[in-house]
């Protein structure tokens, strides 16, 4: 895989995980939303794959299959359960409405093509060209985690922070080492399941709540 095909399939799967992004923004069910950020694990895996398969890197091949699992499947899989059957499953007073955070998102992908430019500039070729979506995904990701309320939409904004900080490792470097990427995955799965626990006990003991009510009872 060379040239313009190289460039085509790559650039698809990288605007995937942007336009994943921008859609778990608009989204207000958790659930869609963990369905959302899944499709975005596999597309972040496929760019991986598809930078080892164009530069025959077994290394970069494997880490690929490592986000594919963890980020596409596990993660995910995770998330589900823990929205499943409970009121906690739709964010219904976001901090920052829809439409004013689709607006909020497109300015962060604006600025984040002002701001990567030399970035972009400095790595060169095509990967370094795509290097500003990988930080629009990393600002939306922290846009979410400031105006989402429930604790499953930020665990959401989380994946997202860290799907972002992965694909500018790959754009950047053509892939970060195996042991890396599966150290930071995992440690990424263990907060996720940390979180999920602690969901779930706040919605057995006291029900429906969102950060602002969590603030009340800790006063």
């Amino acid at each position: 895989m060379s040239g313009s095909p190289f460039s085509s399939v790559l650039t698809l799967a990288v605007g995937a995980v942007l336009v994943c992004a921008v859609t778990a923004v608009w989204l207000s069910s958790v659930r869609s939303s963990v369905r959302v950020v899944a499709v975005q694990g596999v597309a972040l895996g496929l760019v991986a794959l598809i930078l080892g398969v164009h530069q025959r890197d077994a290394g970069l091949i494997a880490t690929a299959v490592v986000v594919l699992l963890i980020k596409g499947v596990v993660m995910p899989f995770l998330l589900t359960r823990a929205s499943a059957g409970g009121v906690l499953a739709r964010e219904s007073r976001p901090l920052v409405n829809v439409p004013a955070s689709l607006v909020a998102s497109a300015v962060l992908i604006v600025l984040a093509f002002v701001s990567a430019r030399g970035v972009a500039h400095f790595v060169g070729n095509t990967t370094g060209a795509l290097v500003p979506v990988g930080v629009a995904t990393l600002l939306i990701g922290f846009f979410v985690l400031v105006a989402r309320r429930r604790p499953l939409s930020q665990m959401v904004g989380l994946l997202l922070v860290d799907n972002g900080i992965a694909l500018v490792a790959f754009l950047c470097t053509a892939g970060v080492p195996f042991l890396i990427e599966l150290g930071v995955s995992l440690d990424i799965l263990l907060g996720v399941v940390v979180l999920m626990v602690l969901a779930q006990r706040l919605r057995i003991e006291f029900g429906d709540l969102d950060l602002d009510e969590l603030q009340e009872l800790h006063d």
